[in-house]
């Protein structure tokens, strides 16, 4: 593990477009997409996601970690339209962290939404409101 954390920081480095985290939250993001999509237990090369799932599944797990704060969280990572989604799983495909199918192009990540309308958490949050637990 320690070797995946030095290849980050050496890719981090190197290109400084986006910071650690973003990279971490992708990674993290792509694990719900997949177990979302009911692929989880499919053997590896068959867990395949499309750059417009992963890009879907993304913005839904930013919603339900960051809550209204998600879009400038993204912000602050450097992460501004679908596309560095893209830069940032093609990033990981180079240091070996991910891997893509033949298919799999970056351009599949462009124009997938509008991040301000995707996050935008007035709009969105009665659907990522968390149960109430009892006795809070």
């Amino acid at each position: 593990m320690d070797q995946d954390f030095d290849k980050l920081e050496e890719l981090v480095d190197r290109d400084r477009r986006y910071k650690q985290a973003a990279y971490l939250f992708v990674h993290d993001a792509l694990q719900h997409t997949v177990e979302k999509l009911g692929k989880a237990d499919l053997p590896r090369d068959q867990r395949n996601v499309s750059g417009r799932d992963l890009a879907f599944g993304i913005s839904e797990h930013a919603l339900d970690r960051f809550g209204p704060l998600a879009l400038s969280v993204f912000e602050h990572w450097g992460i501004r339209k679908t596309r560095d989604f893209g830069e940032i799983v093609f990033n990981l495909v180079e240091i070996q962290s991910l891997r893509t199918t033949e298919d799999d192009r970056i351009e599949d990540f462009d124009d997938v939404f509008d991040l301000d309308e995707e996050l935008d958490w007035k709009r969105r949050r009665a659907e990522f409101r968390r149960p109430r637990t009892s006795g809070t």
